[in-house]
């Protein structure tokens, strides 16, 4: 007869998910790793009791220093979800986190960041709350009523943004459930968001579980390897190309490919670009290295897509900003080569599919050249060389502040902070004008450096999920790079650093408003409505004095130690005493606007953001001609 253990749902779900674990490469390690909660009435007597029930015995059932299941209390369900995807993809996607959440508005509140670790491939495990399964009284408190459908709730909403989902209306149905969900947070192609509603009064009903259910389990992280067919293919077209340009996505760094794409470039001499997400697959100063590509890239990479008759795209999605909306490969025919585990973007652009892990295609291919005594004309390699050593002379120029006393540009900033950091540090950013200045300028110094979340661009994801990686890399300095525009949508979670005594580091940046939708909306004929913090003018339009906010004191009020910099000079000493500071710490800066003084060097290729058709306002006719002219290059790659 099979032993089994009376446990609650929520307290079988906690004892299940703290013996799971991921093995690669013969590294083990537990795969959900903590579980961020904020309870309300559809998860508090039933997750919420649960984690305290298994929240200070070992997983062995005797008293411990170390939990079951350890807890993080969030103050904001997005933020949580941030949180958790900052530690998995600094945990190389090998460990994650649960978030709990009630019925309602906090499962509702889940949607976005589960969209930006789905759009991502960044596993986190979401547990909201649902309605009652046995529906003892309809509607009950947060209950969306459909007359056409009874058995859809609000966390419906969290299907389309989910790689798996699951409610579970009966106790037994957890164990399949929760199977699934662990072969999806585990596998490399299909992770993502991953959700299991839980109706309240299911997560507090008794069951007798199997024993076996709560057996150690490994799910291994598997590294396929390229069909031969493949692998010849693609050898042939490398060994065919006279201007071969690798794109390193963040399949680079899912994969840890990064000392294998190094050797393949060092062994062929093809220069590798980056995307936002694959940057620092090699170091800055690596000689193939040649920095960003596309709409937010430097001029040295893309002249030479431009001019590229083969492109190696190595775990890329190839969006729109890597590719300048289909305009940027425009060699007469130009040729793709596609190394990706997931076969749907290996396919891509009608490219030559090479479908494998990052590290496991790029050792096959370096071996497979090396027999052939493969490298590209030393010609290629002298040119690129010379662009990469012009184009650092302008970002030299970016960084340069000929008087230290004077308010600093945004290069400059990070210039700034470039200076101070080394290898070990870490910068996160995601939204506004900052991704851009840092995917041209910064100078990588390790492989997981630069963190940013470009495939949602969140704004508000950088301070949570720096808590996420700072709990994932504790003895690193973690760096949230932050506009105030970003900072006003989600500094909530500060409170939470201050509290786990997470000394993350915030750099805020004011520049009162949307920096970059402000000039996005100027090049495209909007005239920056809608853009700026300021007060209403006489006209009605926010063109008046800058609002009198002081985001360097909210920041001190919510518990952080803030550093307030007026120049250049003061903020390199500011950055210095954070990066030194063993508390949370937030330097405050008032940026030079690019109205004024020169910033960042202006977009190397074209991004397309639709101009209205029709128009009265001379700026927006202007516009829209620009923006025909763009269209016009557009190429479909067949």
């Amino acid at each position: 007869m099979t032993a089994t253990t009376r446990l609650t749902t929520a307290q079988a779900l906690v004892r299940f998910l703290a013996a799971q674990y991921t093995e690669r490469d013969g590294v083990r390690r537990r795969l959900i790793g903590a579980t961020w909660g904020i309870f309300g009435h559809g998860n508090v007597a039933g997750l919420g009791q649960a984690l305290v029930e298994y929240g200070a015995v070992s997983a062995g059932g005797t008293p411990s220093g170390s939990p079951v299941m350890p807890y993080h209390q969030g103050r904001n369900e997005q933020s949580m979800v941030h949180a958790a995807v900052g530690y998995a993809r600094q945990s190389n996607r090998l460990s994650a986190h649960a978030v709990t959440t009630s019925v309602g508005p906090g499962a509702t509140n889940l949607v976005t960041g589960a969209a930006l670790a789905t759009i991502n491939h960044i596993p986190v495990l979401l547990l909201p709350g649902d309605v009652f399964a046995t529906r003892p009284a309809d509607p009950v408190l947060q209950q969306l009523e459909v007359p056409h459908a009874g058995d859809v709730s609000v966390n419906d909403c969290l299907r389309p943004v989910s790689r798996y989902f699951d409610r579970i209306n009966r106790p037994e149905a957890l164990i399949p459930a929760v199977l699934q969900a662990m072969r999806v947070l585990s596998d490399p192609v299909d992770t993502g968001a991953v959700t299991l509603a839980l109706p309240q009064d299911v997560q507090a009903e008794a069951y007798d579980w199997p024993e076996d259910f709560f057996a150690e389990r490994t799910w291994t992280v598997r590294r396929p390897g390229p069909d031969p067919v493949e692998l010849a293919e693609a050898v042939h077209a490398i060994r065919a190309a006279r201007r071969p340009l690798v794109v390193a996505g963040g399949g680079v760094h899912h994969s840890r490919a990064e000392d294998a794409l190094a050797e393949f470039a060092e062994a062929t001499g093809v220069p590798v670009a980056s995307t936002q997400a694959g940057k620092g697959s090699l170091r800055w100063d690596h000689p193939q290295d040649v920095g960003g590509i596309g709409h937010t890239g430097t001029a040295t990479a893309d002249e030479l897509a431009r001019t590229a008759d083969l492109v190696i795209g190595v775990g890329t999605r190839y969006t729109d900003f890597t590719t300048a909306s289909g305009t940027l490969f425009a060699a007469a025919g130009v040729r793709f080569l596609n190394l990706n585990i997931a076969p749907f973007d290996s396919h891509k652009l009608s490219g030559l599919p090479l479908v494998a892990d990052a590290r496991s295609g790029l050792e096959q291919l370096t071996e497979a050249l090396q027999l052939h005594d493969h490298r590209v004309d030393a010609a290629y390699v002298t040119a690129y060389t010379e662009d990469k050593e012009r184009w650092e002379q302008r970002a030299d120029a970016c960084f340069a502040a000929g008087e230290p006393d004077v308010r600093p540009t945004q290069p400059q900033v990070v210039g700034a902070l470039n200076a101070v950091v080394d290898e070990s540090d870490i910068v996160i950013n995601a939204a506004g004008s900052l991704p851009g200045d840092l995917h041209k300028l910064w100078r990588t110094r390790s492989r997981d450096q630069y963190h940013l979340e470009y495939g949602y661009s969140c704004m508000g994801y950088e301070i949570p999920a720096a808590i996420g990686v700072k709990m994932a890399a504790p003895d690193r300095s973690v760096w949230a790079l932050v506009g105030d525009g970003t900072y006003l949508m989600m500094p909530t979670e500060i409170v939470t650093a201050v509290q786990e005594g997470t000394a993350i580091k915030v750099l805020l940046v004011q520049n009162h408003g949307y920096a970059s939708i402000g000039g996005l909306s100027e090049s495209v004929g909007a005239e920056r409505f809608g853009t700026a913090y300021r007060f209403r003018s006489e006209d009605g339009t926010y063109t008046g004095a800058p609002l009198p906010v002081d985001l360097a004191a909210n920041a001190a009020s919510l518990g952080m130690s803030v550093l307030r910099a007026k120049t250049v000079r003061e903020l390199r000493a500011a950055l210095a005493e954070a990066r030194d500071a063993d508390t949370p710490t937030c330097v405050y800066v008032e940026t030079e606007t690019a109205d004024t003084v020169s910033g960042a060097p202006p977009a190397q290729a074209w991004w397309d953001v639709p101009v209205a058709e029709t128009a009265t306002r001379p700026s927006a006719v202007k516009a829209r001609e620009e923006y025909d002219r763009h269209v016009s290059t557009r190429r479909r790659h067949l």
